[in-house]
């Protein structure tokens, strides 16, 4: 066997702990250069299996606003973008669209949206009761970006149950190429530990191919993700958007993102692994190679149907058809395609 071939044999036995951030990014670097994509799929849909079947999870997604007081130099929605049309969903807005997904079948929802002021603790609180009190079944997820200590316990102690916090990059150095110096590796870091430490099912994640991002980087992020061990992991291609300083950067590429999921799969069998709108965007089937590659979450959306195209972090983000929660007959079929099948039971995380 070769160096490669010997790798994901390791990381299917589950001994990756056993591996360096210099051996994985060797191990990166090596895959580039050969054809290695489909063995190290097979191996990820094979420890996916024995856990989880051939189900795929389903969240109804609920982008509640696309203001945000950040400027990350990557971000459709930066503060800075003056472009922009912005938009804030109200709470009874919000809960109608909860409330529509439930009769979908739904039974997990994920609150997105910008770092937006409106959306103070006792805002958040009323919101997540009132889901949680109409919908004693469902799980709430929230990804709000980076709040206190004590906001991440309010919210928890209202019902929320998990929270979805990208950690974008391991590197600190790489972290402040992509954000203003007024954002922190360590606070962003330490958001995690903090809502682990209070109880949340604890999402982190990067985006591939994203601006001065290195294969060393990458080992660094899965070295990251090993050690944590989220209950889930957001990956997915970096795609620019026309008003950020990135605009002229190249997305990423199915293939490695794809790759990165078999990976992620393999080195955390049982994460909650999506397969994201973002690889949707770059590829028409690129949420059904995500499935094949060992993801087992789709998020589609239930936003009003008029902001969908105005939460746009990237360019030409896929906002109406198959990727709406309304059209679930159109994303059973896509996912039936490859052999695996919608469910949308809360689908906690299998530990």
């Amino acid at each position: 066997m070769n160096d490669v071939s010997e790798i994901i044999e390791t990381l299917y036995r589950g001994d990756g702990g056993a591996l360096s951030a210099d051996d994985i990014a060797s191990f990166l670097d090596e895959c580039e250069s050969g054809d290695y994509d489909e063995a190290l799929a097979a191996r990820a849909r094979e420890v996916r299996e024995p856990i989880y079947g051939n189900r795929v999870y389903v969240r109804g997604l609920i982008e509640i606003s696309n203001i945000c007081k950040n400027d990350c130099l990557y971000c459709g929605i930066r503060r800075s973008n003056r472009n922009c049309i912005r938009y804030r969903l109200d709470e009874d807005t919000i809960i109608s669209c909860a409330d529509e997904g439930y009769e979908l079948g739904f039974r997990t929802f994920v609150l997105q949206g910008g770092e937006d002021a409106y959306y103070t603790d006792d805002v958040m609180c009323s919101i997540i009761s009132r889901i949680k009190s109409s919908h004693p079944d469902c799980a709430v997820t929230l990804s709000l970006g980076e709040r206190s200590r004590d906001s991440y316990r309010r919210m928890r102690s209202a019902g929320a149950d998990r929270y979805l916090l990208r950690h974008e990059t391991a590197n600190p150095d790489h972290y402040a190429q992509l954000h203003p110096a007024s954002m922190s590796y360590e606070n962003r870091i330490q958001c995690l530990y903090t809502l682990r430490e209070l109880g949340y099912q604890v999402g982190c994640g990067f985006m591939v191919g994203s601006p001065y991002q290195t294969n060393r980087h990458i080992a660094n992020d899965l070295c990251f993700i090993r050690d944590f061990y989220p209950a889930m992991c957001g990956i997915g291609p970096f795609v620019p958007h026309h008003e950020t300083p990135f605009a002229s950067f190249p997305s990423g590429t199915v293939e490695k993102t794809c790759r990165l999921l078999s990976i992620i799969r393999l080195l955390c069998p049982h994460v909650l692994l999506p397969a994201t709108t973002a690889l949707g965007t770059i590829h028409p089937r690129g949420r059904e190679m995500g499935i094949l590659a060992g993801a087992n979450v789709v998020m589609p959306n239930l936003s009003p149907v008029g902001v969908r195209k105005q939460y746009e972090l990237y360019d030409n983000k896929i906002c109406t058809g198959e990727e709406s929660a309304q059209c679930r007959d159109c994303l059973e079929l896509r996912i039936r395609s490859v052999g695996c099948e919608i469910v949308t039971d809360r689908g906690d995380v299998k530990k």
